[in-house]
């Protein structure tokens, strides 16, 4: 059987995952995204991103099919499945800024991008080094005029996004902290990991 691993509402994890393993990131109760950023284990100085992948994939949906990509044009990990088929490479993570200038919020607030620096600094990855995500679940449109909109993913309980490494990597996925991300509400994300 396999273990499922939670990812608290509003908060984050980090693990290593060795090439050729299989990570299955959950949404178990529906409309919640996940921040995930990877980083080479040997050099995390390469790390994931999001130029290459959308220029060598030649799409902004990135789902099934599609492989992320690596600021050294590298492939880091390939999309096995996606059963929502609905992800995001183009905004940064949520930050303490984007709440302040988005949305004139200048309460402390948990961020996706604290939570990604929070739980990456024990592998000696620094706050500056934390690359744009790839944002599983999330649902962002645009209209004629290139105008962004960030909708409620359209996930339902139990979708889910299967990778799988391409070589040894680390890991970090948040359960976003963005009210407008979300549909309004915060829940867990879940996850496992199994050989290839």
């Amino acid at each position: 059987m396999i273990q499922k691993i939670t990812i608290n509402p509003q908060s984050g994890k980090a693990f290593t995952l060795k090439k050729g393993a299989i990570l299955t990131v959950i949404d178990p109760k529906g409309q919640q995204v996940s921040d995930m950023v990877l980083f080479n284990a040997h050099d995390t100085h390469e790390k994931i991103s999001s130029g290459k992948t959308l220029d060598f994939e030649e799409s902004i949906l990135i789902t099934k099919g599609n492989f992320l990509w690596s600021n050294r044009s590298q492939k880091m990990m390939e999309i096995l499945e996606d059963t929502n088929g609905r992800n995001d490479f183009l905004l940064a993570p949520c930050s303490p800024e984007t709440f302040q200038i988005m949305y004139n919020n200048h309460e402390e607030h948990p961020s996706c991008l604290n939570n990604l620096q929070t739980n990456l600094a024990p592998f000696g990855i620094h706050p500056d080094e934390v690359p744009t995500a790839f944002n599983i679940f999330m649902n962002v449109q645009f209209d004629p005029k290139g105008k962004i909109s960030v909708l409620p993913p359209t996930s339902k309980s139990g979708d889910y996004v299967q990778f799988k490494a391409e070589m040894d990597l680390i890991v970090c996925l948040t359960a976003c902290s963005a009210e407008d991300s979300n549909g309004g509400t915060f829940k867990p994300i879940e996850y496992h990991i199994s050989e290839a």
